[in-house]
């Protein structure tokens, strides 16, 4: 079991997404916000280029700041995208191979003072 705090406010990828051109051709980029939290994220996980390829549980209790409305699989798909990105999974594939083959357990909580994502990886023992 891999246990880890990520002690910043946690932000998701979709919302305010931005549109460049790529030459002729707009392009969609993750919003300012992601982008700030995903190099800050890369400070404070411990166990970056691990490279996890077996079926995993990822349990993940998020601390927002404020009671606005917020979609728990939006917060996933930016978590494991950031764990991907800094090695800690070799994919986020929920298919051939499923390496994320779950996030029982995950919460959404509010603590205006403390925003945080509290992150437990655990292995699922195939029967």
């Amino acid at each position: 079991m891999i246990k880890f705090t990520i002690p910043i406010a946690p932000a998701t990828k979709k919302n305010s997404q931005r549109i460049v051109m790529a030459g002729a051709y707009p392009k969609l980029l993750p919003s300012k916000a992601f982008v700030e939290y995903q190099t800050k994220a890369g400070w404070l996980i411990p166990c970056k280029n691990i490279g996890i390829s077996q079926p995993v549980n990822i349990k993940a209790t998020y601390y927002v700041k404020t009671k606005r409305k917020v979609d728990i699989t939006n917060l996933h798909s930016a978590l494991h995208d950031v764990l991907v990105h800094y090695g800690v999974l070799a994919d986020d594939s929920s298919i051939n191979p499923c390496i994320v083959a779950s996030t029982d357990g995950s919460r959404v909580y509010v603590d205006s003072k403390n925003p945080r994502t509290e992150v437990e990886i655990t292995t699922i023992e195939e029967i």
